[in-house]
């Protein structure tokens, strides 16, 4: 049994030591089976990572999501700076026109996520470059996908030339190995991939404090998805240029293209810095901009579109596609729409100009053209020894008021119709500062400032002196204080509108009536309380004897002008005003064949009123029996009504309400056709340096006509598109007129909102008088409509003539040409907004007397801000330092630029030498 036993056991060994022997056999092909396959696993994983990777930017593009760096500079209250590089996601869509209008709805977008608050200033930044002329996103990710698959085209060339070196092909019949290969060969091309990036963001600058000096000889960059580098100054510029060279001369290497390498190389060489530069802009344009050139949107001086003079015109069928990025899915503009607008592109007519509508009218009565400019170079390039300006006016300067040489020249008949008080502006804009006032302050803040400013900002006495009995205006210790009344409304400017409105109730302020101009204001009392009504005024009074009217209106944040009813039209466009009102205005309305009068007839909106609150119209001494005999005649000639005459006990005055006609019947049944009918190609519209013509023009009839029914109450009249735009001509962005007027109110509305009233830093607490230097639309007015400010609109004469559809808005607005001076004076404005203005003036005029200007009319610690193109934005920021402005932000983004400044109370020591 033993031996039995043994044997067995032995038997047993044996067959388990086979056993042993099988199931080692066994393990070590598993585990041979287990490594192939988990070294082909890795393999295919590093390819389909590396697959990814190299794919992942293309595929964001095409999708739009990418996040996008910028960069931007900003300058904190402590006069540091700091650059800051950081991701931006995809602009979130606007606002619809029902949540703008409506409050719950205005919370409701409130209520979306915000920026982190280090963000803000970069947000801000990129939501003040909304720029309406932009291509749509659509076309902007297709360039770049375009881009980066070209790229990794070529990197994947050289990837295979590598691969080709290290060992060709694999074999097929040896699988296993070249899977072991692969996966090594991915391994290392991981490694590199990832030595790289760690490289690349190692070398990536981290955020860091600047001082301004430091910051001034550095250049703020911004790189894109398609390996493209915006820049800010010259020096970034070369260099990006050089760095973009030598990327393509190594991409074209590693095609094995030499001979392309070469023909690059030479130009560079040979061209310099500005051959570069035409070079690197030919390759970052795409192609559908020269077609865009071909087709540009006709405006009146090539200036539609208020954009770059050196950016290519945008064709019809490009802006009805979508021109703005943000707003084109809102545009609701399909394919079919797209056709539409280019069969039609022939059919739009070109918007006109106040140049050119003034220029016809002048031409057609012979007597010789206005120069709209001085034809300066721009002078911006060089350094400018500021000094301050040696003139009899001193602090209170206004360059074409004040210009006694070209008054010294005038005809006794010249100063009979007032001409001496009207614009003569010197042959070249002046480059020098206007002074302080001694001991000047910051202005007190709105609506206390309607009540009281400060003695040493206006120090005037002349009217305390003259008018004071009368309630204008008082010198209380360190102030001026205004107790609201006025010639012909002692005990109050209140009452006496509230009178006004009781004698004639069709005038229903801040409904009906919105839009109103004061003749010879005063210190405009009569405007700064029609704000409690929800009425606009336009205040205007001449810069006479009665010294510092409208400066005084102006420190106390009341609407006004400079001007005065003399020679020439006033500039405005007609059927304009709801209402013109004239307290005892010292305006000779019945002189000349009633010439003065015929311009206000030519201002009235059709069914508008005239209120005349004068000693004719009440008093019986025999000078105003006189006038109110000629006023008489006059009124019925030009069919006006007198709906009422009014007696108001309290300021015992009485007041007269004419109407203007709404139809031609009148004019056509008279038996004596005096004043004359104007002739049909008397264009009405003209007011820029247009003398007066004692004729009437006819009113408007025609359903589609401007003037021939009112606008919408107050305040939807503010966002209703006017009935009389004309789908068949092409407005300032090169749409239809209505779709254009659409497209910039939005625009506005998004820049405002997500910029403008949070981002840039601006205490608007302080703001009150506020100036866009070139408006289109009157959108930026209208999208600060909720704020305690009012906003003067102007339409530049070379522009397109929107200045129509800012009144029938319920806004107001002037014509003005930037290449002379404002008329108003130094130290009036807290805030100017000036949108695609300098590189426009460059075309015209010297840039330097234009930032002159701005300097004389913005009030120390006031500020304005600059969207342009970013050549424009650097060389207005050179001249703001050189005058000591504290340039609080900047930003640049696809050359174009933004800015915001802050104006100092620095003043040059140097006295301008005296002209001879």
């Amino acid at each position: 049994m033993a031996g039995g036993g043994a044997r067995g056991s032995r038997a047993g060994g044996a067959k388990r030591g086979a056993a042993s022997s099988s199931a080692s056999s066994a393990a070590a092909a598993s585990a041979c089976v287990y490594y192939a396959t988990t070294a082909l696993l890795v393999a295919l994983c590093v390819a389909g990572a590396y697959f990814l990777t190299s794919t992942s930017s293309a595929a964001a593009a095409a999708d739009g999501d990418a996040a996008t760096v910028t960069a931007y500079r900003h300058t904190t209250r402590s006069s540091f700076a700091y650059e800051v590089t950081r991701e931006r996601a995809a602009p979130a869509p606007p606002r619809r026109a029902e949540a703008r209008d409506l409050p719950a709805a205005r919370k409701a977008v409130g209520a979306e996520e915000e920026p982190r608050p280090d963000d803000r200033s970069a947000v801000a930044a990129v939501a003040a470059l909304d720029d309406p002329h932009a291509r749509s996103d659509e076309e902007r990710v297709l360039d770049e996908a375009a881009g980066v698959e070209e790229e990794h085209r070529v990197s994947a060339a050289g990837v295979e030339d590598v691969k080709g070196e290290d060992g060709g092909h694999v074999a097929a019949g040896d699988d296993e190995a070249a899977s072991a290969r692969g996966g090594e060969e991915k391994e290392r091309e991981a490694a590199v991939l990832e030595e790289s990036s760690r490289e690349q963001r190692e070398q990536e600058p981290e955020p860091q404090l600047e001082m301004p000096h430091e910051r001034a000889r550095a250049a703020v960059e911004e790189k894109n998805l398609d390996g493209g580098i915006e820049e800010e100054s010259n020096a970034g510029q070369r260099q990006r240029e050089e760095e973009q060279s030598a990327l393509e001369e190594q991409q074209a290497a590693a095609a094995g293209n030499q001979l392309r390498r070469e023909a690059q190389e030479d130009p560079q060489a040979d061209g310099g810095d500005e051959g570069t530069e035409e070079e690197q802009r030919g390759r970052e344009q795409p192609q559908g901009e020269e077609e865009a050139r071909s087709s540009s949107v006709s405006g009146s001086s090539g200036d539609a579109d208020g954009g770059d003079g050196d950016k290519p015109a945008v064709s019809e069928s490009e802006h009805t596609g979508g021109a703005d990025g943000n707003a084109s899915q809102d545009d609701g503009l399909g394919v079919e729409d797209s056709l539409v607008a280019e069969d039609r592109a022939e059919e739009q007519k070109a918007w006109a100009t106040q140049a050119d509508e003034s220029h016809r009218e002048t031409d057609r009565r012979e007597e010789g053209g206005e120069n709209d400019g001085n034809g300066a170079e721009n002078g911006g390039g060089e350094e400018h020894e500021w000094r301050v300006c040696n003139v009899k006016a001193g602090a209170d300067y206004i360059p074409c008021l004040d210009n006694e040489k070209a008054i010294k020249k005038l005809r006794p008949e010249n100063f009979r119709r007032y001409e001496h008080r009207e614009r003569h502006c010197p042959d070249e804009g002046p480059t020098c500062l206007v002074a302080l006032p001694t001991g000047y302050r910051r202005p007190i803040e709105w609506p206390k400032s309607r009540d009281r400013v400060w003695y040493s900002n206006v120090p005037h006495t002349k009217l305390v002196e003259v008018k004071g009995h009368q309630n204008w205006v008082k010198v209380s210790g360190q102030y001026l204080t205004f107790p609201g009344g006025g010639t012909q409304f002692i005990h109050g400017a209140l009452h006496y509108i509230d009178f006004l409105q009781q004698s004639v109730r069709a005038i229903a302020w801040g409904k009906h009536t919105r839009v109103v101009l004061d003749v010879g204001c005063g210190v405009a009392s009569f405007g700064g309380y029609l704000f409690e009504r929800d009425v606009v005024t336009m205040s205007f009074a001449p810069k006479d004897e009665h010294e510092a009217q409208v400066q005084m209106a102006l420190e106390r944040g009341i609407p006004a002008i400079s001007a005065v009813m003399g020679s020439k039209r006033l500039p405005f466009p007609s059927k304009s005003f709801d209402l013109v009102h004239c307290a005892r205005c010292r305006v000779p309305w019945h002189a000349d064949g009633g010439a003065l009068l015929l311009e206000l007839n030519r201002i009235l909106r059709p069914g508008s009123f005239f209120v005349w609150s004068a000693t004719p119209v009440y008093q019986k001494l025999t000078e105003d029996v006189e006038i109110w005999k000629a006023m008489t005649s006059l009124t019925k000639s030009l069919c006006w009504e007198l709906t009422s005459i009014k007696k108001d006990r309290l300021n015992g005055v009485g007041v007269a309400f004419y109407r203007k006609p709404t139809t031609n019947e009148c004019y056509d049944a008279r038996k004596r056709q005096q004043p004359p009918m104007c002739a049909d190609d008397d264009d009405a519209n003209a007011a820029w340096y247009i003398r007066l013509n004692s004729c009437v023009h006819r009113v408007p009839t025609g359903p589609s006509e401007r003037g021939a029914r009112w606008p919408s109450e107050w305040p939807r009249r503010v966002r209703t598109q006017p009935y009389w735009l004309n789908g068949s001509q092409a407005g300032v962005y090169g749409k239809p007129a209505p779709e254009d007027f659409t497209v910039d109110y939005d625009h506005w509305w998004r820049v405002v909102d997500g910029s403008y009233l949070n981002g840039l830093g601006i205490d608007w607490s302080r703001v009150r008088n506020v100036m866009d230097m070139r408006a289109a639309y009157g959108g930026f007015a209208a999208a600060l409509r909720e704020k305690k400010i009012w906003v003067m609109n102007v339409v530049n004469v070379d522009a397109p003539d929107t200045l129509p559809v800012i009144f029938e808005r319920g806004l107001l607005g002037i014509y003005h040409d930037w290449c002379e001076s404002f008329s108003t004076y130094p130290r009036t404005y807290d805030l100017l907004h000036a949108d695609h203005l300098f590189s426009k003036i460059k075309e015209r005029c010297a840039v330097l007397p234009v930032v002159v200007e701005v300097d004389r009319i913005v009030r120390p610690g006031g500020s304005i801000i600059v969207r342009d193109e970013a050549g424009a934005v650097g060389e207005v920021e050179k001249l703001l330092r050189s005058l000591h402005w504290d340039v609080r932000l900047t930003f640049s983004k696809n050359d174009e630029g933004v800015m915001y400044a802050e104006k100092s109370d620095w003043r040059p020591e140097l006295l301008e030498e005296p002209l001879l």
